[in-house]
Protein backbone atom coordinates (compact mmCIF):
# COMPACT_ATOMS: atom_id res chain seq x y z
CA UNK A 1 0.00 0.00 0.00
CA UNK A 2 0.98 3.42 -1.10
CA UNK A 3 2.17 5.76 1.70
CA UNK A 4 0.69 9.68 1.43
CA UNK A 5 4.79 10.39 1.04
CA UNK A 6 4.79 8.46 -2.73
CA UNK A 7 2.45 10.59 -3.86
CA UNK A 8 3.16 14.13 -2.56
CA UNK A 9 5.65 16.70 -3.71
CA UNK A 10 9.09 16.42 -1.52
CA UNK A 11 7.98 20.64 -0.65
CA UNK A 12 4.10 18.78 0.47
CA UNK A 13 6.51 16.39 2.23
CA UNK A 14 8.64 19.03 3.87
CA UNK A 15 5.71 21.43 4.46
CA UNK A 16 3.25 18.90 6.68
CA UNK A 17 6.46 17.61 8.92
CA UNK A 18 7.11 21.39 9.72
CA UNK A 19 3.95 21.68 10.57
CA UNK A 20 4.05 18.21 13.18
CA UNK A 21 6.25 19.41 15.78
CA UNK A 22 5.32 22.72 16.65
CA UNK A 23 1.51 21.50 16.66
CA UNK A 24 2.31 18.73 19.03
CA UNK A 25 4.62 20.37 21.03
CA UNK A 26 2.07 23.86 21.92
CA UNK A 27 -0.18 20.88 22.60
CA UNK A 28 1.93 19.21 24.93
CA UNK A 29 2.99 22.15 26.74
CA UNK A 30 -0.98 22.82 27.36
CA UNK A 31 -1.37 19.21 28.46
CA UNK A 32 1.44 19.84 31.36
CA UNK A 33 0.39 23.58 32.38
CA UNK A 34 -3.30 23.07 32.51
CA UNK A 35 -4.05 19.52 31.70
CA UNK A 36 -6.37 20.21 28.85
CA UNK A 37 -6.33 22.86 25.65
CA UNK A 38 -9.00 24.36 23.41
CA UNK A 39 -8.41 23.71 19.36
CA UNK A 40 -6.01 25.81 17.66
CA UNK A 41 -4.82 25.35 14.06
CA UNK A 42 -0.69 26.17 12.73
CA UNK A 43 0.06 26.93 9.02
CA UNK A 44 2.67 27.29 6.51
CA UNK A 45 2.09 30.27 4.58
CA UNK A 46 2.54 30.74 1.11
CA UNK A 47 5.80 32.41 1.48
CA UNK A 48 7.32 29.15 4.15
CA UNK A 49 6.12 31.18 7.29
CA UNK A 50 5.22 29.35 10.27
CA UNK A 51 2.62 30.59 11.92
CA UNK A 52 0.09 29.79 14.90
CA UNK A 53 -3.99 30.84 14.11
CA UNK A 54 -6.42 30.98 16.96
CA UNK A 55 -10.36 31.15 15.91
CA UNK A 56 -13.05 31.57 18.30
CA UNK A 57 -17.29 30.66 17.00
CA UNK A 58 -19.41 33.48 16.69
CA UNK A 59 -20.41 32.91 20.39
CA UNK A 60 -21.54 34.77 23.62
CA UNK A 61 -19.91 32.28 25.69
CA UNK A 62 -16.29 32.31 27.03
CA UNK A 63 -16.31 28.45 26.89
CA UNK A 64 -17.36 27.44 23.60
CA UNK A 65 -17.85 24.01 23.06
CA UNK A 66 -14.24 22.34 21.42
CA UNK A 67 -16.26 21.40 18.35
CA UNK A 68 -17.41 25.18 17.41
CA UNK A 69 -13.36 26.02 18.05
CA UNK A 70 -12.56 23.77 15.37
CA UNK A 71 -15.54 24.23 12.91
CA UNK A 72 -13.73 28.25 13.09
CA UNK A 73 -10.49 26.89 12.90
CA UNK A 74 -11.69 25.19 9.48
CA UNK A 75 -13.79 27.95 8.49
CA UNK A 76 -10.45 31.05 9.17
CA UNK A 77 -8.58 28.47 7.28
CA UNK A 78 -10.61 28.01 4.27
CA UNK A 79 -11.17 31.86 3.98
CA UNK A 80 -7.78 32.13 4.04
CA UNK A 81 -6.62 29.03 1.62
CA UNK A 82 -5.03 31.68 -0.74
CA UNK A 83 -2.25 32.77 1.12
CA UNK A 84 -1.32 28.85 2.51
CA UNK A 85 0.23 26.12 1.30
CA UNK A 86 -0.68 23.60 4.28
CA UNK A 87 -2.54 23.80 7.46
CA UNK A 88 -3.10 21.71 10.90
CA UNK A 89 -5.83 21.85 13.18
CA UNK A 90 -5.13 20.50 16.71
CA UNK A 91 -7.75 19.42 19.15
CA UNK A 92 -7.80 17.64 22.38
CA UNK A 93 -9.89 14.02 21.15
CA UNK A 94 -11.12 11.31 22.81
CA UNK A 95 -10.42 8.29 20.91
CA UNK A 96 -13.13 5.50 19.67
CA UNK A 97 -11.61 3.40 22.35
CA UNK A 98 -11.84 5.63 25.42
CA UNK A 99 -8.10 6.71 25.00
CA UNK A 100 -7.08 10.93 24.96
CA UNK A 101 -5.27 11.84 22.39
CA UNK A 102 -3.67 15.19 20.61
CA UNK A 103 -5.32 15.01 17.00
CA UNK A 104 -3.53 17.18 14.16
CA UNK A 105 -5.39 17.06 11.11
CA UNK A 106 -2.97 17.94 8.25
CA UNK A 107 -3.60 19.05 4.65
CA UNK A 108 -1.99 20.85 2.01
CA UNK A 109 -2.77 22.86 -0.84
CA UNK A 110 -1.40 19.77 -3.54
CA UNK A 111 -3.77 17.49 -2.09
CA UNK A 112 -2.21 15.26 0.75
CA UNK A 113 -4.64 15.34 3.94
CA UNK A 114 -3.52 13.00 6.80
CA UNK A 115 -4.98 12.74 10.14
CA UNK A 116 -2.45 12.47 13.29
CA UNK A 117 -2.90 11.04 17.06
CA UNK A 118 -0.57 11.43 19.95
CA UNK A 119 -2.18 9.32 22.50
CA UNK A 120 -1.87 10.26 26.23
CA UNK A 121 -2.42 9.43 29.74
CA UNK A 122 -2.33 11.64 32.46
CA UNK A 123 -0.04 9.78 35.51
CA UNK A 124 -2.24 9.68 39.55
CA UNK A 125 -1.87 12.80 41.42
CA UNK A 126 -1.38 15.09 38.15
CA UNK A 127 2.11 13.98 38.04
CA UNK A 128 2.78 15.02 34.42
CA UNK A 129 1.00 13.05 31.41
CA UNK A 130 2.71 9.45 30.01
CA UNK A 131 2.32 9.96 25.67
CA UNK A 132 2.05 6.74 23.78
CA UNK A 133 3.74 6.32 19.84
CA UNK A 134 1.87 8.48 17.57
CA UNK A 135 -0.71 7.22 14.89
CA UNK A 136 -1.43 7.90 11.17
CA UNK A 137 -3.74 7.49 8.86
CA UNK A 138 -5.82 9.15 6.38
CA UNK A 139 -7.24 12.61 6.91
CA UNK A 140 -10.53 14.48 5.65
CA UNK A 141 -9.77 17.92 3.30
CA UNK A 142 -11.45 20.30 5.48
CA UNK A 143 -9.62 23.77 3.97
CA UNK A 144 -9.38 22.60 0.28
CA UNK A 145 -12.27 20.58 -0.27
CA UNK A 146 -13.53 22.15 -3.31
Amino acid sequence: MASWRDLASPQAQHDLDSLLDPALGFAQQQLDKHGEFFPYAFVVRTGGQIEMVAARPDSATDSPRSADVIVACRTTLAEGRDHLRAAAVVADVRLPDGRDAIRVELEHTEGPALTVALPYAKKRFGRGIDYEPLQAGPGTRHVWSD
